[in-house]
């Protein structure tokens, strides 16, 4: 059906925008993990240094994301809830259903 759903539009919350916490974008860090099933959480971007607040999290491995998507994260509790996403979602990309993210933090370092 479909490999991956996006979020992080921050600013448009169409898809079309986006903002960081560094500016309007920034470069990318490091294609060192692959991706290679579901759950990953990637950057979304439209090129080189141009990531911005836009992410989305792979449902399956999709090999044409590497060297393109900085993976800096992976689903560790709700795998449930990302495949139950991937119901909303359609061969011609449109959406059966709004999903919003109501919560988020950051995990500090813990040596990994």
């Amino acid at each position: 059906l479909c490999f991956f759903f996006k979020g992080g539009d921050v600013t448009n919350h169409d898809g079309t925008g986006g903002r960081s916490i560094y500016g309007d974008a920034f470069e990318e860090e490091s294609f060192e993990v692959k991706h290679t099933g579901p759950g990953l959480l990637s950057m979304a971007n439209r090129g080189r240094a141009t990531n911005n607040s836009q992410f989305f999290t792979t449902l399956k491995t999709v090999e044409a994301l590497d060297f393109k998507h900085v993976v800096f994260g992976f689903v560790t509790d709700g795998t449930d809830v990302v495949k139950k996403l991937e119901s909303f979602g359609s061969p011609n990309g449109l959406v059966s259903g709004r999903v919003v993210i109501t919560d988020c933090g950051q995990i500090e370092n813990s040596g990994f």
